[in-house]
């Protein structure tokens, strides 16, 4: 059935650009391009059940914008339903980029009008609009950047009260600085009579060359008794870390947690322009994240740990609801977290006898992915070295104690122990290397369901305090005897495609009732859970000893050479998957309810339910890559 069409009058082309400005990515394409594309477009009927566009009809000759209607996305069989489109978002992107005919079958589901452009118009205004072009081919993270933009715009009105929101430039002080022949002497008179810890050292034209700090004093100086009258050349922190006075505190913030940076050198041209320090950063706030690091390092007892990880909560959800990306937050509360554990084991090995050489605490599960988010419980594990007597029992006899006290204390800081008991204090999962070795073993080699279930916990381990050699040494095995277990990785990836992405046909999302929350998605399972297993999945079976998802995707481009910017899509959608996850979850801590992950998506605004709707669909995209390579 041929569509009924007509040309969109002059008198019609406002009304279309205003109702266009009201969608992606068509509110950033400029005026004169916008224009030039309505006067290109018209508009099409589509009765319901009518079929728009089959693979068996070839490379589609249009480009559609829903306008009002629903269309309904079909496997070539034409009965089973994959997903749904409904005003403001376009079709076929994929098969008219690629000049090849659709994979699916659209069908309108109710009475539809489209806008439509001719192929030869799309290909001419994609190299007409820069802003088009990027939404097309980068079609999540310009769906991301737009919603970041937006989150940005709801925290501008705090931003007077939030020092982390605002530029840098608002939160200088004048630098104190020298020169790089200068003396020592000189540099500490300055810093007295200014009342600092720090001095910039300069060259001749004004661009920062070092950075002299108290800390340095005490390290570098005082320890070596080091003569005032050295240049400071000689005793100075050589190239500072710097950045602009347009970036934003955040920036500095995010560079002080993961260096331990107290003083971030910030210039204008290239030149000095003063200095934030951690202090001025959190002047307004009761937290510091280098300073929460110190703290837990410093820490001396349960009690204090237990306060450290308090305070990391409380610091993550703030960073939440500042809008702080996805992989720089978990990447945070990762490493944060991670030290508390350290900590912690430092103080019962201290107190048991047992030294860092005897044993490696791993981590498992999205610890071990460094993807922790606000809600967590444990998942650890012991390697120890293969004893010299063989006697395995008497090692294990020996640690399970320790492991046990560590467990309860992760516990009470805040870790609740794992329902299934994945934990060090476990005898199963206290073992030697060899016994390592062979427990995976023998999950590859018999691979039911419990063995399935496994390894999506177990073998995303990493090495956490102590013998990280042996974390090492096991995944240089795995990595080597994986990929000829054809079997079990067959398996593994029919597993993982029996848990398909939520998209629904007669509402956006395929939606249940978890727990309380009615009418909810669950963001884990369901969400970020096909993205970590598919990676996973593909990762073993390319032998690569990655452990996180969005390394192991990266790492695909080149190991089974996969488009980059198929790559990067699934890339952008789990992050803003973790993202809802993150944001779910601070919102819960902020009303006094436990995090969880069970988003109802009626609460999320039209863009962000887009942005959902097409992470999901990259994630189907993710499977059916998995569902190819392994012929399912």
């Amino acid at each position: 059935m041929q569509p009924a069409a007509r040309s969109i009058d002059t008198a019609l082309i406002e009304a279309t650009v205003e109702a266009l400005r009201r969608h992606a990515p068509f509110d950033r394409i400029g005026r004169k391009d916008l224009l030039w594309m309505v006067s290109r477009l018209s508009l099409v009927y589509f009765a319901p059940q009518a079929v728009i566009l089959a693979p068996e009809a070839g490379v589609p000759q249009h480009f559609f914008i829903v306008r009002q209607g629903s269309i309904a996305g079909l496997d070539p069989d034409d009965v089973t339903p994959r997903w749904r489109l409904t005003a403001g978002e376009v079709f076929p992107l994929g098969a008219l980029l690629a000049g090849r005919a659709v994979t699916s079958r659209y069908r309108a589901e109710a009475d539809t009008f489209c806008w439509r452009l001719s192929a030869a118009d799309f290909e001419t205004l994609l190299s007409r609009s820069p802003p088009f072009h990027e939404a097309c081919t980068r079609r999540v993270a310009s769906l991301l950047e737009t919603s970041r933009r937006q989150l940005q715009s709801e925290y501008a009105a705090s931003a007077a009260r939030d020092p982390l929101s605002q530029p840098l430039a608002g939160l200088l002080r004048p630098p104190v600085v020298c020169t790089e022949s200068e003396s020592l002497a000189t540099a500490l008179a300055r810093m007295r009579d200014a009342r600092v810890g720090s001095i910039v050292v300069t060259r001749d034209d004004g661009t920062a060359a070092g950075i002299f700090t108290l800390r340095d004093l005490r390290d570098r100086v005082a320890g070596a008794e080091v003569g005032r009258e050295r240049p400071m050349r000689e005793v100075m922190t050589h190239n500072p870390v710097s950045l602009p006075a347009e970036a934003l505190a955040l920036e500095a913030a995010l560079l002080m947690a993961r260096h331990a940076f107290h003083h971030i050198v910030i210039t204008q041209a290239g030149k000095v322009a003063g200095v934030v320090s951690e202090s001025d950063l959190f002047a307004l706030r009761r937290l510091g994240m280098t300073g929460v690091s110190e703290a837990i390092r410093a820490a001396g007892s349960l009690a204090e740990l237990v306060r450290a990880a308090a305070d990391v909560r409380t610091l993550a959800e703030s960073l939440v609801a500042q809008g702080v990306a996805a992989e720089q937050l978990t990447r945070i509360v990762s490493t944060l977290n991670d030290l508390i554990t350290a900590r912690l084991i430092e103080l019962e090995c201290s107190a048991a006898g047992i030294g860092a050489g005897e044993l490696c605490w791993m981590a498992f599960g999205s610890e071990g992915r460094h993807e922790q988010t606000l809600a967590t419980d444990q998942d650890n594990g012991i390697l120890f070295p293969d004893p010299a007597d063989g006697d395995s029992e008497a090692q294990r006899a020996r640690l399970l104690p320790l492991a046990r006290r560590i467990n309860q204390g992760l516990a009470a800081c805040g870790f609740p122990l794992c329902k299934g008991e994945v934990m060090a204090s476990h005898p199963r999962w206290c073992l030697s290397l060899s016994e390592w070795k062979l427990t995976f073993a023998d999950w590859m080699d018999g691979p039911d369901g419990q063995a399935l279930l496994n390894a999506t916990i177990f073998f995303d381990f990493r090495g956490l305090w102590g013998r990280s050699d042996l974390a090492d040494a096991l995944r240089t095995w795995l990595a080597r005897n994986v990929p000829d277990r054809s079997l079990f990785l067959r398996l593994m990836a029919e597993n993982a495609l029996r848990n398909a992405p939520p998209l629904g046909v007669l509402r956006d999302f395929a939606v249940e009732r978890h727990a309380d929350a009615q009418d909810s998605l669950d963001l884990k399972l369901n969400g970020v859970a096909p993205f970590v297993d598919a990676a996973r999945i593909l990762s073993l079976a390319a032998g690569d000893q990655h452990t996180g998802t969005v390394e192991r995707l990266r790492a695909l481009v080149s190991l089974r050479r996969l488009d980059t910017a198929e790559v990067d899509a699934w890339v952008d959608a789990f992050h803003f998957i973790q993202m809802l996850r993150l944001r779910h979850q601070q919102q819960q801590a902020a009303s006094g309810h436990a995090p969880d992950n069970f988003l109802q998506p009626d609460r999320l605004n039209d863009l962000e339910r887009r942005i959902l709707k097409e992470a999901f669909r990259q994630s189907r995209k993710l499977q059916e890559r998995l569902r190819l390579d392994f012929r399912l």
